[in-house]
């Protein structure tokens, strides 16, 4: 994540994709300027990266949720960092 902006790489999956769903919804009114619309989408681009990126770290947990040799269901430490 070190190479999203630092507010985007601090934000939860909901804060991020809030701000996604507001900045679809705006591109597709097409009001306002190119310039502000070409930047907007940019920063939607860098707001689904950090939400894909959470959506995976996710992943990695549940994938980590194991069945155990006498049948018990375990869990084992992801190596997200």
């Amino acid at each position: 994540m070190a190479d999203l902006p630092t507010d985007i790489a601090a934000m939860s999956f909901e804060d991020a994709l809030a701000e996604l769903e507001r900045i679809v919804r705006q591109l597709e009114e097409g009001k306002g300027r190119l310039d502000e619309a070409i930047d907007a989408y940019t920063r939607g681009v860098e707001l689904k990266r950090r939400c894909e990126a959470k959506l995976a770290e996710a992943q990695a947990r549940v994938d980590r949720i194991v069945l155990g040799p006498d049948g018990a269901v375990t869990t084992q430490p992801a190596d997200i960092g």
